[in-house]
């Protein structure tokens, strides 16, 4: 795990050498353990490197291949890296290090592109052909890691973060529109490949592309990987569900520094716990989770204590208004982009609390997108049984869903999947009630593959196949700046593509069944994970509770500043008059618009710190926030020079 970046550029602007250090400066938290770089022809590459396998100087990148043709950096882990050296090595090929990323480089030269195929893990990474004068770049399947890129005049910038690229533009960057009304409207982002950044993109998950080095064109994604072409057999039963599971489990084990596991007391990460301790009998286990107290919402430790007496290692952290206060300018940057909620914030303190004691996480991401886990699933489930004439067992699971949840979320879902795309964001609108006219009505008329794609899935199983293609990467990346911040490296069992292929294969009975989500998980994990975890009805995920910060003097001082501000009014996205009045009506508990609240505090400190302070640039930014947070300050120079000969 661990930090790229690069510059291709024929015909260099200034200094690459510079430029590359600076871009590298600003994504140190990355990779503390090592650093290099790479430049030859216009070509710069640079590396940072979080130790996780081999930890040895063997695994130093930029890596060459035998013969120096070959340039890699890798950022990821291919779990089956030794299955693969072994198939390898019968082929011929020897190996100078015990690294998944010189696998990664042997596997390149041996099948090509086709490799991708065959590898199971998370990564994006970059590899340059000094002979053919060519960079080819991929991202893994569902893309757990990222790779970002900006055609900059006649030169690409690529790197892992935002900021990186932002470091070596040297000039303003200007805000994507579109995808600030997708932000507000929808709560959703990376759904497609544009950023918050006009100027930078994202190469979408389970694409690549190839460019020329000598002569770099327009950037022209191919897509490797299908998922709606790659389902497999569906799982016979629940016992088949439990092995793969397990064994995903145990490839992510693969690791020469400690692990441990985010847990928060929910069906998911408590199953890979549970897992981790039955199968692998991992008594010694570190756990670590964010907690509220009892009674607030959010806090799930009466769950988590069920694990009182079968772990030695449990930690805990409560995130507070204080806390979210004093870190608000190392979150919005760490994340580079805007997020809807402060539910990432929750997971980013709980990798602060574990970075003190292991390196690797693992954590139960992705298994609501693949096993209906949010309730709104129970809409798209409901209008598949009545667009199919299923009307008795539509009845049923409407019954059962009630008795079980006493809830209309599902039957409210219903009725919005139900209406028309345009209707669909009209009635977002609607609901926000607090977006500028003229910013609505000149983004409304796009097509949206959230109004259009994500929410009028017909069936079940294309809802769950659509998550994966357009909302599930927002949370990866989420995951990603949370983790990569504090040098994690996270882990997620729950993505392994074996697992996913068949687990989105299975008829709708075994996702929802009775009222109740995660059907074939729940029964799969009958006799292993604590009862009162698996037959759970509720869904908190990484809740805080944002509602009540937001109430506080604190916070109520920092907000009304902030909704009054000049800069905030001259943004033209929000109806100012309409954020104070709801504001107050927060304030008042006449309603709890917390989610609301959160995205204009984020929205504003992003285009604070990210458009109108770009006078310092984002490395400078991220110095003075080091500062404040007591961490030791980062290099002048990312590295030393390493150029081949």
């Amino acid at each position: 795990m661990c930090g790229i970046a690069g510059i291709i550029a024929p015909n260099p602007i200034g200094n690459n050498k510079w430029q590359l250090a600076n871009m590298m400066a600003t994504i140190k938290h990355r990779g503390p353990d090592d650093e290099g770089i790479f430049m030859e022809d216009g070509v710069s590459l640079g590396f940072l490197r979080l130790s996780i396998l081999d930890l040895s100087e063997a695994g130093h990148q930029p890596m060459l291949s035998p013969d120096e043709r070959y340039v890699i950096i890798f950022n990821g882990e291919i779990f089956n890296y030794i299955e693969l050296r072994q198939e390898l090595a019968a082929k011929g090929h020897r190996f100078r290090s015990q690294t998944d990323t010189e696998v990664l480089l042997t596997a390149y030269l041996e099948w090509g592109p086709s490799m991708l195929h065959r590898l199971n893990g998370m990564w994006a990474f970059a590899i340059y052909d000094r002979a053919e004068k060519s960079l080819f770049c991929a991202r893994d399947r569902h893309g757990v890691k990222p790779l970002y890129y900006c055609e900059d005049e006649d030169r690409i910038l690529f790197a892992s973060e935002t900021p990186a690229i932002l470091a070596a533009m040297d000039r303003k960057p200007t805000p994507d529109q579109q995808v600030l009304f997708n932000f507000l409207l929808f709560n959703r982002t990376d759904q497609t490949d544009r950023t918050f950044f006009s100027e930078i993109k994202r190469l979408d998950h389970g694409h690549y592309f190839k460019i020329k080095t000598d002569r770099p064109d327009r950037v022209k994604p191919q897509k490797w990987y299908d998922l709606r072409k790659e389902l497999k057999e569906p799982f016979r039963n629940p016992q088949e569900f439990r092995e793969m599971f397990s064994s995903s489990i145990g490839l992510r084990l693969r690791s020469d520094v400690p692990v441990g596991v985010c847990l928060s007391g929910g069906l998911d990460s408590s199953s890979i716990v549970s897992v981790l301790l039955n199968d692998y009998g991992k008594k010694d286990l570190h756990t670590f989770s964010a907690i509220y107290g009892k009674g607030n919402f959010g806090d799930e430790s009466a769950y988590i204590d069920l694990y009182e007496g079968m772990l030695k290692n449990r930690h805990f952290i409560q995130p507070d208004e204080h806390t979210l206060m004093a870190d608000i300018d190392a979150f919005v940057y760490a994340h580079g982009e805007p997020v809807p909620s402060t539910s990432p914030y929750a997971q980013f303190k709980v990798m602060e609390l574990a970075k003190r004691h292991v390196t690797v996480t693992l954590d139960g991401q992705g298994a609501d997108e693949e096993l209906a886990g949010y309730h709104y699933f129970f809409g798209f489930y409901f209008k598949d049984l009545l667009m199919q004439g299923k009307l008795g067992l539509l009845a049923s699971e409407m019954t059962h869903y009630l008795r079980r949840h006493r809830d209309l979320l599902g039957l409210k879902s219903l009725l919005f999947f139900m209406l028309p795309a345009s209707m669909r964001r009209r009635a977002k609108a609607i609901e926000k009630g607090y977006l500028a006219a003229d910013f609505y009505e000149t983004h409304a008329r796009e097509n949206s593959a959230i109004a259009d794609d994500l929410y009028g899935s017909p069936t079940l199983q294309d809802a769950l196949l659509n998550h994966f293609k357009y909302k599930l990467e927002h949370l990866l990346k989420w995951e990603d700046s949370n983790s990569m911040w504090f040098s994690i490296e996270a882990r997620v069992p729950f993505l392994d593509y074996r697992l996913v292929e068949r687990t989105l294969a299975l008829p709708d009975e075994l996702i929802i069944n009775k009222g109740m989500t995660k059907h074939i998980l729940r029964e799969a994990m009958k006799g292993t994970l604590p009862e009162k975890i698996r037959v759970r009805r509720d869904k908190v995920g990484f809740g805080t509770p944002q509602d009540e910060w937001f109430r506080t003097p604190l916070f109520k001082k920092y907000i009304l500043e902030l909704i009054h501000s000049d800069s905030f009014a001259g943004r033209k996205l929000l109806n100012v008059k309409d954020v104070q009045s709801i504001y107050q009506k927060h304030l008042n508990r006449q309603g709890n618009y917390a989610k609301e609240i959160w995205k204009w505090i984020h929205l504003e400190n992003w285009f604070r710190h990210f458009v109108d302070e770009t006078g310092k640039g984002a490395r400078g930014v991220r110095d003075a926030i080091i500062v404040r947070m007591g961490k030791e300050t980062i290099p002048e120079q990312a590295g030393e020079l390493r150029k081949a000969q």
